[in-house]
C-alpha cells in the first residue's frame, strides 16, 4: 500500500518583533520632527512641524480648556503641552509601528495623516511665508521614505515563503534605527542654529544702555511692607508673571523689527527699532495684571517700563475718527484688540516699550517691543513682540480672545488680597500681623480693610502711593482668638468705590469678591 505522504505546513507568515516595529515607528517619528526643524530653520523657525502643530492646538482649543490651562497650570502650561503632544505623537508612532507587523502600509498612512496634520498647521499661519510648507512636506516624505527603508531592512521581501531570508538580528536594526535618531537629533539642532533662536539675546546684548529723558520720580522709602510680608513694590523681571499664547518664545532681532501702523489712519507709518530707540524715552512704573487672576492670585507684576508715548506715534499716522479699535498683532500671529479712545487718551500713559526695571526687555516680555496700556487687563492691553497696529471699527475684526467671548472692554477690577500669613497657618492667638496687596490701577487705592470672622471691618496702613497706575501695600494688626477663624480684605478705591464681595469668574472681565484666608490659633 502506497504511504500517503503528509500534508506540509505552509510556511507561517513572518512579522516584525513588537520591539523592532515600535523602533521603526519611533525612528520615523524623530525623522520627520528633526527634518522639519532644519528646514524650519531655513524657511521661519514657526514652519516646524511640532511647533506648527502645537500652535495649532493652542488656537483652536475649546475656550473652557483654555480657561482651565491658564487657571490650573498658570505659566506651566507650555510645558504641560509639550508634553502631551509629544506623547500623544510618540503613541501614534507606535501604533504605526504595531499596524505594520507584516507589512509597511498601514503605518505608513498612519504617518502621512500626521505628516498631513502639519502641513496643515503650517498653512494655517499668518506668520510665516508660502515656502514655510517645504517644511512638513519635506519632515513627511523624509519619514515616509525611513519607515519604509527600515521596514524592508528589519523584514526582507522573501520570494519564497518556505526558503525566508534569515533577516538582520534585532541588534542591528536597533543599531540602524540608532543611526536615524542620532541623525534626526543633528538636524534638529543645526535647523535650531540656522535659524538664529539664539539672535535675540545677542540683538539684546548689543542695544545698551537705555536712559530715559524722562525718569520715574525715586520710589518712597515705604512703598512696601515687603519686611512685613507683602511682596517688593518692583517685581524682579525674572518673576514677573507670564501669561502668554507663544509656544515657543519668538526670536526677533531689533534689526529684524518693525512696527506698522495703519488702518483707519491718515498715513500709514512704519517704524525701525532704531526710529523706536532714538526717540526721547520714558520711564514709568505700571502694575499689570492678566484677567486670568483669580481672587486672592499672584498674576500681577510691577515693573518700571522704558519706551516712548503711544499716542505720540499714534499722532505720526493721524487716527481717523470712527476707529474703535485698535487691533494690535504680535511676530507669532496672536491678535489683542484695545480700545481706540483708550489708546489715543494723552493722560493714560500708554506706551510702546522697549525697556524693563532698566534693562531691555526680556525676550520672553515681549523683546524687542511690546505694548504697555495701565489700567486695562492685559488680553486688551499687553501686546508682546508686537508688529503690527491696525485702527478698525469692532466688527470689522475680531481678537484672539474676543473670538473666545471675552469682553471688548476690560478695565482692571478693584481688588486686594491678603499675602501674610497664608491660607491654614499656624498662629499665636492675640495680636497676629496681616500683610497684603491692592490694585484699582489708573484709578488709585484710597483705603484698604480687614475683619476677623464676620467682626467689624478695622482699617490697614497703606504704604506710600507711587501713582495711581500702580499696586499699594497694606498691613494691619488683628486680634484672633483661639481656633479656627478667618480673615477678610476688601479694598476702596479713590473714585469712592468698594470692591464687591459678589463673587465672579474671570471670564468675560475679570474675577470679583473678596479675598479670605483661615486660620489656626492656638
Amino acid at each position: 500500500m502506497k504511504e500517503i505522504p503528509a500534508p506540509v505546513k505552509p510556511p507561517e507568515r513572518r512579522r516584525l518583533s513588537l520591539p523592532v516595529a515600535t523602533l521603526i515607528g519611533l525612528a520615523a517619528l524623530v525623522t520627520a520632527l528633526g527634518v522639519g526643524h532644519l528646514i524650519a530653520g531655513f524657511v521661519g523657525y514657526n514652519a516646524s512641524p511640532f511647533v506648527a502643530v502645537a500652535d495649532f492646538v493652542i488656537a483652536h482649543s475649546p475656550h473652557p480648556v483654555v480657561v482651565w490651562a491658564e487657571q490650573t497650570l498658570g505659566t506651566a502650561d507650555k510645558t504641560v503641552l509639550k508634553i502631551g503632544l509629544a506623547v500623544v505623537l510618540v503613541l501614534f508612532a507606535v501604533l504605526a509601528g504595531q499596524l505594520s507587523r507584516r507589512k509597511p502600509l498601514a503605518g505608513q498612512v498612519l504617518v502621512g495623516l500626521l505628516g498631513i496634520a502639519g502641513v496643515a498647521a503650517v498653512y494655517e499661519r499668518t506668520d510665516v511665508g508660502q515656502l514655510a510648507l517645504l517644511a512638513p512636506v519635506v519632515a513627511l516624505v523624509a519619514s515616509l521614505l525611513v519607515f519604509g527603508w527600515l521596514h524592508r531592512y528589519a523584514l526582507p521581501p522573501a520570494f519564497d515563503e518556505s526558503r525566508a531570508p534569515e533577516g538582520p538580528t534585532r541588534r542591528q536594526v536597533l543599531v540602524r534605527g540608532a543611526g536615524v535618531a542620532a541623525g534626526a537629533g543633528v538636524a534638529a539642532i543645526a535647523g535650531q542654529v540656522i535659524s538664529g533662536a539664539g539672535d535675540a539675546e545677542a540683538s539684546r546684548a548689543a542695544v545698551g544702555p537705555l536712559i530715559p529723558s524722562r525718569k520715574a520720580p525715586p520710589l518712597p522709602a515705604d512703598a512696601d511692607f515687603q519686611k512685613l510680608g507683602s511682596p517688593p513694590f518692583i517685581t524682579p523681571n525674572a518673576d514677573f508673571y507670564r501669561i502668554d499664547t507663544a509656544f515657543v518664545v519668538p526670536q526677533v532681532r531689533t534689526e529684524d523689527w518693525s512696527l506698522k501702523i495703519h488702518g483707519l489712519v491718515d498715513r500709514e507709518v512704519t517704524l525701525s527699532y532704531a526710529d523706536i530707540r532714538t526717540r526721547p524715552l520714558v520711564e514709568r512704573e505700571i502694575t499689570m495684571t492678566c484677567v486670568s487672576n483669580e481672587v486672592g492670585g499672584d498674576l500681577i507684576s510691577t515693573a518700571k517700563f522704558i519706551g516712548v508715548d503711544l499716542v505720540d506715534l499714534l499722532d505720526r499716522a493721524g487716527v481717523r475718527q470712527g476707529a474703535e479699535q485698535m487691533y494690535a498683532t504680535s511676530v507669532d500671529g496672536f491678535t489683542c484688540s484695545t480700545p481706540a479712545n483708550v489708546a489715543l487718551d494723552p493722560k493714560r500713559g500708554a506706551m510702546l516699550a522697549i525697556g524693563m526695571n532698566g534693562e531691555p526687555l526680556p525676550v520672553e516680555h515681549g523683546f524687542p517691543a511690546r505694548v504697555v496700556i495701565p489700567g486695562l487687563y492685559g488680553y486688551v492691553s499687553a501686546t508682546k513682540w508686537v508688529t503690527d497696529l491696525e485702527f478698525a471699527k469692532w466688527d470689522s475684526r475680531q481678537s484672539y480672545w474676543l473670538e473666545r467671548g471675552w469682553a471688548e472692554q476690560a478695565p482692571i477690577k478693584t481688588e486686594s488680597r491678603i499675602d501674610t500669613p497664608s491660607g491654614f497657618a499656624s498662629v499665636t492667638a492675640g495680636k497676629v500681623r496681616v500683610a497684603g496687596t491692592a490694585w484699582a490701577q489708573h484709578i488709585g487705592i484710597a483705603k484698604v480693610e480687614v475683619r476677623v470672622d464676620q467682626g467689624p471691618w478695622q482699617q490697614a496702613m497703606l504704604s506710600a502711593q507711587v501713582n495711581k497706575d500702580t499696586w499699594r501695600m497694606w498691613w494691619a494688626e488683628v486680634d484672633v482668638p483661639s481656633g479656627t477663624h478667618s480673615v477678610t480684605v476688601r479694598a476702596t478705591d479713590q473714585s469712592g468705590y468698594t470692591q464687591t464681595d459678589q463673587i465672579a469668574d474671570p471670564v468675560p472681565n475679570g474675577a470679583s469678591g473678596w479675598h479670605s484666608v483661615s486660620l489656626n490659633a492656638h
